[in-house]
């Protein structure tokens, strides 16, 4: 069985050019080595009142913040 790659969240906001330069060096840096899922941050409450003001905001599968507002590799440990 293959094995599963990670699962990424990046939280933003449509029409996000900082929420796109974000996503593009983070796949430029680790080249397939996870599953990325997008969504808006305005979609979730919860996520509103914690990031709405930090976009993008990258999470990990369990939820826990990796990194936010701009994009740094050493955030990705895994």
């Amino acid at each position: 069985m293959k094995p599963t790659k990670p699962v990424l969240l990046l939280l933003g906001r449509p029409d996000c050019d900082l929420c796109e330069e974000f996503r593009a060096q983070l796949e430029q840096a680790f080249p397939g080595r996870f599953e990325l899922r997008e969504a808006c941050v305005d979609d979730d409450p919860d996520w509103q009142r914690r990031y709405g003001l930090k976009v993008p905001v990258l999470l990990d599968g369990s939820g826990a913040l990796l990194c936010a507002t701009r994009f740094d590799p050493a955030c990705i440990n895994s």
